[in-house]
């Protein structure tokens, strides 16, 4: 998808098929650290963005072929435990209900649905609902944004505790650097040139029937957030609100001196995030300070990544207490008392060299990483920063264990006929003001890429994959000497690992055939009690399905109690389970299996059928929940309750 955008970006702003010259990349982080530094002035501040940007400006805008460099993979669609930690998750639910599944217990993300036992709560096309487990009735519905149609910008998120709920709205235009427009005009759906830009957080208080006490808007686009207790921490990526013209009968180097002439004319407001915060009826406005503002010893000046905190327990939602670098972020990792911005630029670097099908440079294949010490309620505090070889593949590519961050990279070109890439880990530790590398172990899945990471305890899970999927077990108890331990070899990959305790390891992913074509759905079970020796157990397969869980670990369910898995399925065409006498699936499902130590076992599905017209298909299924055992699924269309005992309906709740 990130590949496809920066092409349509591409197109839109008028280059040719020929394929635009690397950029010079910042070169962003040494491989030793550095410290952060703040500026001594505002003038100082807007002297050296300038300065920095500068350089970075083309015919285009930002990049090479326009705003592309700050159009982030946050827009893309982007794990045991030892037994121990997957034992921790349990108790954590022990009160009877399942929480989102998250990387780190205790440090909750953001998701389309929360429950705390007492409650489930709902965001769907800009309305919340809240549900009532126990009498399995509607109990509240708040419109977010009167007068929207309910289909704009990104999917909305929320995060809960007590009678508080906080949701997280994006906004289609976030994060973007305005894009070249002819000149003496802007496109038709463009914001107003003084309107902020940017996601939009909403504070509900669900002690009666549901209502807003508190709005914040801020310029940028939305990262992604943690939750420990009543602190939130977000993460804003933005862009300098800067307009470049697009002249047509000029030739490029008119076009870049123009383009810098209007850099030179910004001030600091073209700069700066701003910011909106309305409660009881009144709203104020501000911008992120000077002061507040460090960098890097090497940057862009293109893109800002700003850290806010937000105490649900509190009246009103406040000015967030930012903390902003001058860096790019599109990962963010927390174990809560640290927090975790990686930037890996991978997608403003591949699109050029796949046009020529040649390697990356390695000076362009870095993946910057920020730590954050998050153990008071206040703003955050800058700990160290690090690079590393190669790019992230999700979240779940990082992991802080005993002082030491794990992170799982792939580097080189992983396309064409003879890809050269691999894969490694390296293993960091906070020295003063660095992350420094102390030890690494590389070389896995020549030629492939990364699919999956799971790090529990001294032991790192990793799946690559191009034709077969090699499942590395990796041993990190010693953090200098990190190694290989073990290796299984199978077709297909999986997309997200979970621990399910016993020394077994759950994959969600895709079979494939010997040549690596993807046949649809597989849930594998493996035995990694023997790290020298993981062996796969059970495969169920869904022949030409997929599944959201693939991608999003939000919409995987392990229920511990139970040994239940659930996950949302969609298939296509005549799509059957591949178990002899097994009827097809219909079309959108969340299927259900139990987990035993000689593999799968059918629970049963659930379809969102009802309230569908006829010839329809059921709404996606996006989640699944357990509350005091019922089954509770959401989609678009609905919230509905399943017997876990007898997987019948117990209740339907439409809600589109």
């Amino acid at each position: 998808m990130g590949l496809a955008l920066v092409a349509g970006l591409a197109l839109v702003t008028g280059c040719t098929a020929e394929p635009a010259p690397v950029p010079p990349r910042d070169r962003g982080v040494p491989a030793g650290g550095f410290q952060l530094v703040a500026f001594d002035s505002c003038p100082e501040a807007l002297r050296q963005l300038k300065t920095a940007a500068r350089a970075y400006v083309g015919p285009w805008g930002f990049g090479p072929s326009g705003d592309i460099r700050t159009f982030g993979r946050a827009e893309q669609a982007e794990a045991p435990a030892a037994a121990g930690r997957a034992d921790a998750a349990a108790k954590a639910a022990a009160p009877g209900y399942s929480g989102t599944n998250t990387h780190e217990a205790g440090a909750d993300e953001p998701d389309l649905v929360k429950t705390d036992g007492k409650r489930i709560v709902t965001v769907s096309r800009g309305k919340l609902y809240v549900v009532d487990p126990a009498t399995r009735r509607l109990t509240g519905e708040l419109e977010l944004a009167p007068g929207a149609d309910g289909y704009g910008g990104g999917e909305d998120a929320l995060l809960l505790h007590g009678d508080r709920a906080l949701v997280l709205r994006r906004d289609g235009w976030a994060g973007m650097a305005k894009p070249a427009v002819p000149e003496g005009g802007a496109p038709a759906d463009a914001p107003m040139p003084d309107s902020i830009v940017g996601p939009q957080l909403i504070m509900v208080d669900l002690s009666g029937a549901p209502k807003i006490i508190g709005e914040y808007r801020i310029d940028g686009s939305l990262v992604d957030a943690r939750q420990v207790g009543t602190t939130v921490r977000v993460v804003v990526r933005s862009a300098p609100r800067l307009n470049f013209p697009y002249r047509e009968r000029a030739t490029d180097g008119q076009r870049t001196t123009a383009n810098r002439e209007i850099i030179d004319n910004a001030t600091a407001d073209d700069w700066l995030p701003r910011y909106e915060v309305t409660s009881g009826g009144r709203t104020s406005a501000g911008r992120i300070g000077c002061e507040r503002v460090s960098r890097p010893a090497a940057y862009s000046g293109t893109s800002l990544v700003t850290v806010l905190s937000f105490d649900l327990g509190a009246a009103t939602l406040g000015a967030g207490d930012p903390v902003t670098v001058i860096a790019d972020g599109d990962t963010v990792y927390s174990n809560g008392p640290r927090l975790y911005v990686a930037n890996d630029q991978r997608w403003r670097v591949l699109p050029m060299l796949t046009a020529r099908n040649i390697a990356p440079d390695p000076k362009d294949e870095t993946t910057e990483i920020y730590q954050f010490d998050t153990t008071g309620a206040g703003a955050p505090r800058y700990v160290a920063t690090a690079s590393v070889p190669g790019w992230l593949i999700n979240q779940y590519a990082m992991s802080e264990w005993d002082g030491h961050l794990r992170v799982a990279t792939t580097s080189g070109r992983t396309w064409g006929d003879k890809p050269n890439s691999t894969s490694g880990v390296y293993v960091l530790r906070a020295d003063g003001t660095a992350l420094t590398q102390v030890g690494k172990v590389t070389g896995l899945g020549k030629g492939e890429r990364i699919y999956a990471v799971r790090f529990v305890g001294g032991t790192g899970y990793v799946v690559t994959f191009r034709q077969t999927d090699p499942l590395y077990t990796v041993d990190l108890r010693d953090p200098k000497a990190p190694k290989v331990s073990g290796e299984l070899k199978i077709n297909g990959y999986s997309a997200y690992l979970h621990p399910a305790g016993d020394g077994r390891l759950l994959g969600v992913g895709q079979e494939a055939s010997d040549r690596g074509r993807v046949q649809g759905t597989q849930l594998s079970l493996f035995d990694v009690a023997d790290p020298a020796k993981p062996t796969r157990i059970a495969q169920y397969h869904v022949k030409q399905g997929h599944s959201e869980a693939e991608f999003d670990p939000h919409a995987f369910l392990y229920w511990p109690a139970e040994r239940l898995v659930v996950v949302p399925l969609t298939v296509h065409g005549t799509g059957a389970v591949s178990k002899p006498g097994s009827p097809g699936l219909p079309s959108n499902v969340a299927l259900a299996l139990r987990v035993g130590d000689g593999g799968f076992t059918d629970v049963g599905t659930v379809d969102h059928m009802l309230g569908t017209r006829r010839g329809e298909d059921p709404a996606p299924i996006r989640r699944s929940l357990v509350v005091d055992g019922v089954l509770w699924t959401v989609s678009d269309a609905g919230v509905k309750a399943t017997s876990l005992s007898t997987m019948k309906t117990l209740g339907w709740l439409r809600t589109a």
